[in-house]
């Protein structure tokens, strides 16, 4: 094959004018062609935007490459001495690469170029080619790439209810102090702890740090480490090769790898196996993968964003979590307060999610009076903000607010007013006190109270709904 190397302005290689370059931090590529002038051009175009690049002069000495290093590009011949650029494409694609690969010939007719699009390459170049339109080809290979992990991405946050309501609400100054400090510790790569109990706002938090981060424009992907089985968390996390273990058909793709160059959240990290643990700590030392059942590492550029409802330094002394993984996530250690720390929120809260959902659920919102927002400030949210959302959820597709669902204040205005003046009570307020102590001493549950009341669930319903709208 006749090289046309000399066809291309190698100066603007070394100088980058008149292209809009963009280099690629971290990622490796690799160009395959037989002739040395070639690959010497690919070479000095391509380290202008990889961190490292190889060359190889035929598919086997690509492979032996291939095998022990991780590329996020191939930039691949179709002419080549023994296997053809196009049968080593479909050999990668059939094994699982999913990297950016631009195939370049001398000789392109229509038929080569559907081949070369229906093996899995992104861009097909006839040589001779500019510089330019070698690097238009890698931006778009990229972007198709990006798209993929965003597409991904955005078929899990559908999934989550929550997706649209992940904003921090609140002007208590606990919640004022913690905002200056994520506004300090956003703009930085390093890993963060979030700690607090269940349902105070965690992911809302990583959330909120993803977003004011400089990652803000790449994805941002939770996953809940006590939710998936201890077999199957590697492979979540990290992928595997087609054949490493008993169903894998095919190659999967872990989630480090669709939140490349954006945020991972690991919640519950306290649940994650302790053989896990030693693994997930030299990702966070190295910044390297290994799928399972794979002999190639991958270069990884995410920031972790962990979170815990336990003590993970009580956790530690039990022998249940890594001492030495403890101490990598906790660089920058924050805490989100309970609640009931904060109640000068929950106003602002509860009427931010009643415009939530009286969008979501296309129902007319509720007003709180002022009885409620004294009963919703007095109790004591022991699943904080997410027992919130849900009581106002639940308020909304009621049509009212069940003052019984906040059993541990729910007669405290009603036994004031009669301990205050008990000549006073009349034979609804005696009834009515008597009904609210039960379900208090109940828990709230409705079936019960009635059980022990003598009366039906019916009527219990009946009457509690019409105390409501008083």
């Amino acid at each position: 094959m006749t090289s046309q190397s000399n066809t291309v302005d190698l100066p603007k290689v070394a100088t980058g004018q008149g292209i809009d370059a963009q280099p690629r931090k971290g990622l490796s590529a690799l160009a395959v062609d037989d002739e040395p002038g070639m690959r010497h051009f690919l070479e000095k175009a391509l380290e202008t935007r990889f961190a490292r690049v190889d060359t190889a002069g035929s598919v086997e000495m690509a492979q032996a490459l291939f095998d022990n290093h991780d590329y996020s590009t191939v930039v691949l011949d179709v002419s080549l001495p023994g296997k053809s650029g196009l049968q080593w494409l479909n050999e990668l694609r059939q094994g699982g690469y999913e990297g950016d690969v631009i195939l370049i010939t001398g000789y392109a007719d229509m038929d080569t170029a559907i081949g070369a699009l229906r093996a899995g390459a992104q861009d097909f170049l006839q040589k001779p080619f500019r510089i330019d339109q070698l690097w238009y080809a890698l931006d778009r290979a990229a972007d198709q790439n990006r798209l993929k992990r965003e597409n991904f991405v955005l078929k899990r946050a559908v999934s989550n209810l929550q997706q649209n309501e992940q904003v921090m609400v609140g002007e208590s100054p606990i919640v004022r102090q913690l905002r200056k400090l994520v506004a300090k510790v956003a703009p930085t790569d390093s890993t963060v702890l979030l700690t607090g109990e269940s349902g105070s706002g965690k992911e809302v938090l990583a959330r909120t740090l993803h977003g004011m981060s400089l990652r803000s424009e790449r994805p941002f992907v939770p996953i809940n480490c006590g939710a998936i089985s201890p077999e199957l968390i590697e492979s979540e996390l990290f992928g595997h090769a087609k054949g490493a273990f008993t169903g894998a058909n095919e190659s999967h793709q872990g989630l480090f790898y669709y939140a490349q160059g954006g945020t991972l959240f690991l919640d519950e990290i306290g649940e994650l196996p302790l053989s896990m643990q030693t693994k997930l700590l030299r990702v966070l030392e190295d910044r390297r993968i290994r799928p399972v059942g794979s002999t190639k590492e991958v270069d990884v550029d995410v920031r972790i964003v962990a979170a815990t409802n336990v003590n993970l330094d009580v956790e530690v002394k039990r022998g249940r979590f890594r001492q030495d993984l403890y101490y990598r996530l906790q660089v920058m250690p924050i805490e989100m307060p309970p609640l009931r720390s904060r109640p000068e929120d929950i106003e602002l809260l509860a009427n931010y999610f009643i415009k939530v959902f009286a969008k979501k659920l296309r129902i007319d919102p509720l007003k709180i009076s002022p009885e409620m927002q004294a009963r919703l400030q007095a109790y004591e949210w022991p699943g904080n903000v997410r027992e919130l959302r849900n009581f106002i959820e639940r308020s909304l597709i009621l049509g009212y607010f069940p003052k019984e669902d906040l059993p541990l204040n729910l007669d405290l205005d009603e036994r004031t007013a009669i301990e205050e003046d008990p000549q006073s009570e009349s034979l609804e307020q005696v009834e009515k006190a008597h009904i609210l102590r039960v379900l208090n001493a109940c828990s709230g549950n409705k079936s019960e109270a009635a059980r022990r009341l003598g009366v039906s669930r019916k009527t219990l319903e009946r009457k509690c709904m019409a105390w409501s709208q008083e």
